[in-house]
């Protein structure tokens, strides 16, 4: 099942442990704190079980998103790379 995870971490090591432990889950990140994937939803009990862990009593807030197939087509997704820059012009011959 489709999945996104949002997080939002005060403590900078915690954050990215966090990532990792996405990352280590085959989730794709798509934002500073957003990853996305295929995650089962025994996976995502798993997942969200190893983030408390980690956490321990640190500051945190963790949500998971299970997408049905019929949403996850209608997602619509817009991405904007920036355009390179040209090459210097004017040059001498």
């Amino acid at each position: 099942m489709n999945t996104i995870v949002v997080y939002d971490i005060p403590d900078d090591r915690l954050r990215a442990k966090v990532a990792d432990i996405c990352l280590d889950y085959g989730l794709q990140r798509i934002q500073f704190s957003a990853f996305l994937g295929p995650l089962a939803p025994s996976h995502q009990e798993e997942l969200l079980m190893k983030i408390k862990k980690r956490a321990g009593k640190k500051e945190l807030n963790i949500q998971i998103f299970p997408i049905c197939e019929r949403c996850w087509a209608k997602r619509q997704v817009w991405v904007q790379k920036p355009k390179k820059k040209d090459s210097p012009s004017g040059s001498a011959t």
